[in-house]
C-alpha cells in the first residue's frame, strides 16, 4: 500500500473541508448526490468515447497502481542477469536453458528463449525493442486516461453549474427551492476541479512515473542478455547493470 498516496489525498480533502470550517461553512453542504452524480457521471462518459474499451479497462487496473505500486525489482533481476552471464560463460548459452523454471519476469523469460535458439546480440536487441516500444504505448494511453478525465472533470463541472442555475431560474417564484439548486451549482463547479487536482491529474502522473522506472527495468534486461550474447565478461556486465539501481 502506498501511503504517500493515501496519505496526500487525506490532506487534500482534510484542507478543502477544514477551510469551509473556518470560513463559517457547514459540512453537509459539500456533499451533493446530484452535483456527484452529475461530475462523476459526465467525466466517466466522456472518457468512454475517447478511448477503446481495452485502453479503458487497463487505465482502471493501472489506477490501482497508485495505491499499491507494483514491485519494480532491480537488484534481484541484476542478480539473477549476473548469474546468467556467470552461467553461459562457463557451460556455455544453452546451459541457461535449465534456468528457465526459476524466471518469472516474462519479458526476461523471452530473452533467454531467443538467447537458447541462438539469435546474435543485434536480433535480440532488435525483437526485445520491438516488444519494449508496445508495451510502452499500451501503458502510456492508458496513463492518459487518468489525464484526460482531470481535462473533462472541471468542464463537466462548469455543466453542473449551469445545471443547478437553472434549476434556479425555473423557481424563482419558489423561494425555498433556490438553497438547493444554488448549492448543486457551486458545489458541482468544485467537485469537477477537485476531482482532476486531486485525484485523476496525480494517478496520471503517478502512473507515467512508475512506466518509466518499469521501462528502465525491462531496458536493464536487454542490455543485460546483450552483454550474455556479445559474450561480455561477468563482471563488466555487473557493472553496467549496477547502474540501473539507484
Amino acid at each position: 500500500m502506498d501511503k504517500l498516496t493515501l496519505l496526500g489525498l487525506v490532506v487534500g480533502v482534510a484542507g478543502i473541508l477544514t477551510g469551509q470550517l473556518l470560513e463559517g461553512g457547514g459540512l453537509s453542504i459539500m456533499f451533493q448526490g446530484t452535483a456527484f452524480l452529475i461530475v462523476f457521471g459526465g467525466t466517466l462518459g466522456a472518457v468512454l468515447v475517447q478511448c477503446p474499451s481495452k485502453i479503458f479497462v487497463l487505465a482502471i487496473r493501472m489506477g490501482a497502481w497508485a495505491f499499491v505500486t507494483p514491485e519494480i525489482r532491480f537488484q534481484k533481476l541484476a542478480r539473477q542477469l549476473t548469474d546468467f552471464s556467470i552461467l553461459a560463460r562457463k557451460e556455455g548459452i544453452l546451459a541457461l536453458e535449465s534456468r528457465f523454471i526459476i524466471v518469472d519476469d516474462p519479458f526476461l523469460k523471452k530473452g533467454l528463449q531467443l538467447l537458447v535458439d541462438g539469435a546474435s546480440a543485434e536480433k535480440l536487441r532488435e525483437v526485445m525493442d520491438v516488444d519494449n516500444h508496445c508495451w510502452e504505448q499500451l501503458r502510456w494511453q492508458s496513463a492518459r486516461v487518468w489525464e484526460a478525465a482531470a481535462g473533462y472533470s472541471p468542464t463537466i463541472g462548469i455543466i453542473g453549474a449551469i445545471l443547478g442555475l437553472m434549476h434556479v431560474m425555473q423557481n424563482l417564484s419558489e423561494p425555498a427551492k433556490l438553497g438547493s439548486g444554488i448549492a448543486v451549482a457551486f458545489v458541482a463547479t468544485i467537485y469537477g476541479v477537485a476531482f482532476a487536482n486531486l485525484l485523476f491529474l496525480p494517478i496520471s502522473n503517478k502512473l507515467k512515473s512508475i512506466i518509466m522506472q518499469q521501462l528502465d527495468l525491462r531496458e536493464m534486461i536487454v542490455d543485460g542478455l546483450e552483454g550474455i550474447a556479445n559474450g561480455e565478461n561477468p563482471r563488466l556486465i555487473e557493472t553496467k547493470l549496477k547502474s540501473y539501481i539507484v
